[in-house]
């Protein structure tokens, strides 16, 4: 079974250092704590449906993108 919560922790940070953004402007940019940024990065937070397209609108992603495991490197 795919752990979704370490998926979009995953991508979530991956897609913000992508753009080199700090976890504090995401947060301002989403209206949201940093230390609730910071949760859903270490999959201790389970964001709702509307703050995952927050998220990616922000990221400049999609939430099926923040949603969707990264493909097997071996």
């Amino acid at each position: 079974m795919v752990d979704y919560k370490r998926v979009l922790a995953q991508n979530v940070k991956a897609a913000r250092k992508e753009l080199g953004v700090s976890q504090e402007a995401l947060a301002l940019e989403t209206e949201i704590d940093r230390t609730y940024i910071s949760g859903i990065e270490r999959a201790l937070r389970n964001p709702s449906l509307t703050l995952i397209v927050k998220l990616a609108e922000c990221l400049k992603s999609t939430p099926g993108a923040l949603l969707t495991p990264p493909r097997d490197r071996s």
